[in-house]
């Protein structure tokens, strides 16, 4: 296996990190004879950025703490630590400032790069990490995915679940990188500086560039920790980060697709303008960025002029909570009615991309999730509707239906719960048992749901209504559900 190695016999000046960036031909990780370094490859502290001469040797600034990492390569790969995950980074010590970085010989690019997205997996003990494995993880196995992200809230605040929930993540055998999210800090720090301390020990930098030939990502830390504060975090960025992107940007590719791994969204009232323009500014030159967010345990597309933002939904969905299936995982439906899954980029050239929602073990793979009455008095005026929650749906999202292969209708796009979730909202209220661990959200305001008025001067019995739309990635796409007319009593 490729690995970083930390060589203890020639310590750098205290304040400096040092070492050599090489050609791991061997694949054993360590630096032998013969092997040669590697020039121009990008290391950092988190602010700056230097980059490793002919010969493959560097050094940067350092201080006591600070995460020093490299910045992968196109056509490259870091080999993996014990833990599963790359290994690309190490923690500067006084005593130890020698580190070397081993990188694989260059591999064929392919046309296109798969990545998985998981938000908020935030589980909360090892029940919730099992549920994260049956719903989330096992069904991907043999995927053909070639880089994962986690949009922050690994865990919810207990961070000794890291290293179990590691072991179910790499066990996909995909190299994987971590944002930080407001549940993943710890408990005790007195300040933001020291939120991340577990964190860093565990997936190291909390600003992380990472190249591909299909696209530039940057993972950062978007959550400003306000201990003792009320409210006790706020959305943004630190003076460090936007060192680092003035740094970094002005080097990377506009040919190719530019992404940027978040865990509160750039749209959430607690993201501070000021950061969330700034940042935007430093954007503008890149023709196709998409930033992924999670945090809400929701879906939504926002618009921030050019720069497209995900919002992707969790993969815990609303905290792992409703009623548990016949394999004992909870329905776990988020408030906005989208069920809990995971989302799918594909980077293509030229900076080409698609993305894809998955509900989590949904053999139907379902994009379109129907709601319409069951039975509805033949001749009554028609103030009863079919509703359409497009998982993906955008606000441009032209979505129709027919009823009996009629012609066809467009729906109209509302603001409000989606009425499935209603139902089970009821169906917890009016149990007299406990019907779950957790019962399922307070259903709020869906960002993508649609609804078509269900005529009733049709004949008695059964109609079929279809609903379709556009996805401008997986093309058309459909749904169906039936609904009777009868006589009045």
């Amino acid at each position: 296996m490729f690995a970083i190695l930390l060589f203890f016999s020639a310590p750098a000046v205290a304040g400096t990190a040092s070492g050599i960036v090489f050609e791991d031909a061997n694949g054993n990780g360590l630096h032998d004879a013969g092997e040669q370094g590697i020039g121009g490859i990008g290391l950092s502290n988190g602010r700056a950025i230097v980059r490793s001469a002919a010969d493959g040797s560097y050094a940067i600034e350092a201080a006591k703490g600070d995460v020093v990492f490299a910045i992968k390569p196109p056509g490259r790969a870091f080999g993996r630590g014990d833990d599963g995950l790359p290994s690309f980074w190490h923690i500067a010590d006084a005593d130890d400032g020698r580190f070397d970085v081993a990188l694989s010989p260059p591999r064929a690019a392919g046309d296109a790069l798969e990545v998985l997205v998981f938000a908020d997996p935030q589980v909360a003990s090892l029940v919730d990490i099992d549920d994260y494995y049956t719903d989330i993880v096992q069904p991907l196995e043999g995927t053909t995915a070639r880089l994962g992200l986690s949009l922050g809230d690994i865990v919810a605040d207990d961070l000794s679940l890291y290293p179990t929930i590691n072991k179910v993540t790499t066990s996909l055998g995909v190299p994987w990188l971590h944002v930080a999210g407001n549940h993943d800090l710890d408990g005790d720090a007195a300040d933001d500086a020291a939120s991340l301390a577990t964190f860093h020990r565990t997936y190291g930098p909390d600003t992380v560039a990472w190249e591909e030939p299909q696209a530039s990502f940057i993972g950062l830390d978007d959550v400003i920790a306000q201990p003792g504060r009320r409210p006790a975090y706020l959305g943004g960025l630190r003076d460090d980060q936007f060192d680092f992107l003035e740094a970094y940007l002005p080097g990377v590719p506009k040919d190719r697709l530019l992404v940027l791994a978040l865990h509160i969204p750039l749209f959430d009232d607690a993201f501070r303008a000021a950061d969330r323009e700034r940042l935007l500014a430093l954007l503008q030159p890149f023709p196709r960025v998409l930033v992924l967010s999670g945090h809400r345990h929701t879906q939504r597309h926002v618009f921030h002029g050019h720069v497209h933002e995900y919002n992707v939904g969790a993969a815990c969905g609303a905290f792992w909570s409703g009623v548990e299936d016949a394999a004992g995982v909870p329905d776990a439906t988020m408030a906005d009615g989208t069920p809990n899954g995971y989302a799918r980029l594909v980077a293509g050239q030229g900076g080409d991309y698609a993305l894809y929602w998955h509900n989590a073990r949904d053999p139907d793979d379902a994009t379109i999730g129907l709601h319409a009455p069951k039975v509805l008095r033949r001749g009554a005026y028609p103030a009863f509707g079919v509703y359409a929650n497009v998982y993906m749906g955008m606000d441009d999202t032209v979505v129709e239906y027919r009823v009996d292969e009629g012609a066809w209708r467009p729906m109209r796009k509302v603001l409000q719960p989606d009425p499935r979730l209603v139902v089970e909202n009821v169906r917890d209220d009016l149990a007299t048992e406990l019907r779950g661990w957790d019962r399922s959200p307070e259903a709020e305001p869906s960002h993508h749901l649609w609804r078509g008025a269900l005529p009733t001067d049709l004949a008695i019995g059964e109609h079929t209504v279809e609903v379709r739309y556009m996805d401008r990635w997986r093309g058309e796409q459909r749904a169906s559900t039936r609904y009777r007319l009868a006589d009045g009593m």
